[in-house]
């Protein structure tokens, strides 16, 4: 087997396991009954989520998605449970599964539309822009090409600190 061939094997294998790390994390956000252990998930998915980026060769997408979603959104709500109390107080309700099953086969149903609609479409090639890493260029990046994306991790941002908030706006037990 020529070296091309099984480099192109390993980058698949490794792009895989991103995917796989960003399903198993999600699914530990979700299914964990315990808030430490769901931010924990979270942060595993929004890893396999920052390998996923830097096979789609956005090396600034990925850093961004460490440095902010990994590094300030998580320890953010960490923070907040920290802050919240034990909570020892109430008990989590139990689901009801019709709802619960609902939402999975919504869920399933979406997953797969997207899975027939990347299967099927013609992709094109995207334009190869590799930035030198300058001051300069990296704010005109942010100011053109990732503007969107610049804005929407602002927007997170935002989001993710009134969460905190949210559940910190009790503080500790009262005493």
């Amino acid at each position: 087997m020529p070296v091309s061939d099984l480099m192109q094997l390993a980058a698949e294998l490794i792009f895989l396991g991103s995917v796989a790390t960003a399903f198993v994390g999600a699914a530990i956000a979700i299914f964990n009954p315990i808030l430490i252990r769901g931010i924990a998930g979270l942060a595993l998915s929004f890893l396999g989520v920052a390998g996923i980026y830097y096979f789609l060769s956005s090396p600034f997408l990925t850093f961004m998605q460490v440095l902010i979603y990994i590094g300030a959104i998580c320890v953010t709500l960490v923070f907040a449970v920290m802050l919240a109390g034990n909570g020892a107080e109430k008990k989590p309700e139990k689901r009801k599964p019709l709802p619960t099953l609902m939402a999975a086969l919504a869920c399933s149903a979406f997953t797969g539309f997207l899975l027939y609609a990347a299967l099927t479409a013609q992709w094109k090639a995207a334009p190869s822009t590799q930035l030198d890493g300058s001051p300069g260029r990296i704010g005109e990046a942010f100011l053109s090409t990732y503007s969107m994306s610049f804005e929407l991790i602002s927007v997170v941002l935002v989001v993710a600190m009134i969460g905190a908030l949210l559940l910190s706006r009790d503080g500790r037990d009262k005493q």
